[in-house]
């Protein structure tokens, strides 16, 4: 195995876009990119129209070639290795195709043959990795289109990839299968540890399903952002407190060191403190010994939506 293959958060990176450009007439469609995707992490790759998402997803599945750098799968470099590396990958590029008049098995089976050293058993195990064990012996052009969706996923994990790419996976899809799509790529990235990257403009979707966000712009990356996790201790928090006196919260606000009284709002017996995350025990603590009654403490997040609009400049997602 090569020597780039590198090490991160205990679990080796299974993709690396190192300084990825895509250059067309000398004009920057991707910029220098690098970003990486762990063991059975799940990415959500955003950015706004023309941002270059379609065009990066292009470049690490071969369908183009890159300008510059180069897209590191497995340890393999895509550019000396190219073979080894994409069969690392599984991908679904747009709408999957299917033999509409042959069975969810027989496509499958058909994949199968194009395929090398596809051990018996495999198509089975995929089968119930996506929930359609009911549906292998029906036409696919009964199929709705999650189903198709979700036969285009089996499709791709056949061959055991290490990275599972998906671009807007939950396009068309109804709520039901949009909920149904969440939980059957959250499956594959614990059962078989696949990592996966969902390429898509639906943040609300990328926000309850994704561990991390890689968001482009202009063919740059402009952030990449921990979905999911816990507060540090030393990180401020801004939080909503409905209280029985505002005036008497309002005092303990002051007094206590390290929190800063953003809001009273005594019509609504409500004040917006900002402090440490670490302080907030103490604060609460305060409230009670000057016999403060809490009735809800909420924490002012913002949503990934607001983020992303803060990030690309109020630029439009897509």
């Amino acid at each position: 195995m090569n020597q780039e293959t590198t090490v991160q958060h205990h679990s080796a990176a299974v993709l690396q876009m190192k300084g990825v450009s895509k250059i067309i007439k000398g004009k920057a469609i991707v910029d220098k990119l690098s970003f990486e995707i762990r063991k059975g992490e799940i990415v959500g790759l955003l950015g706004p129209n023309g941002a270059g998402k379609t065009t990066t997803i292009r470049m690490m599945t071969g369908l183009i070639k890159m300008s510059e750098g180069d897209v590191i799968v497995n340890g393999y470099s895509m550019r000396e290795h190219f073979n080894s590396a994409i069969a690392h990958i599984g991908a679904i590029i747009e709408n999957p195709e299917f033999y509409p008049y042959m069975t969810g098995l027989e496509n499958l089976r058909q994949y199968q043959r194009m395929t090398d050293q596809l051990e018996p058993g495999r198509i089975d195990e995929v089968v119930r990795l996506v929930g359609l064990q009911d549906a292998m012996n029906k036409k696919v052009k009964a199929y709705s289109l999650g189903m198709r969706q979700r036969l285009g996923i089996a499709q791709a994990l056949l061959h055991r990839p290490k990275l599972l790419i998906l671009d807007e996976p939950t396009n068309g899809l109804d709520p039901a299968g949009i909920r149904e799509m969440r939980e059957y790529m959250r499956t594959i990235a614990e059962v078989e540890g696949i990592s996966i990257l969902i390429s898509s403009h639906m943040l609300a979707e990328i926000e309850q399903i994704c561990h991390r966000a890689v968001v482009i712009q202009n063919g740059r990356l402009i952030t990449v952002s921990e979905l999911g996790t816990a507060r540090r201790t030393d990180e401020h928090v801004i939080l909503t407190l409905r209280v029985d006196s505002v005036e008497a919260a309002v005092v303990v606000a002051e007094q206590q060191e390290g929190v800063e009284l953003m809001e009273a709002e005594p019509e609504i017996r409500q004040i917006r403190v900002k402090m440490m995350d670490s302080r907030v025990p103490d604060f609460v603590k305060a409230l009670g010994a000057r016999g403060v009654g809490l009735y809800r403490i909420s924490e002012d997040k913002q949503s990934l939506e607001e983020e992303f609009l803060k990030w690309t400049g109020g630029n439009q997602i897509a």
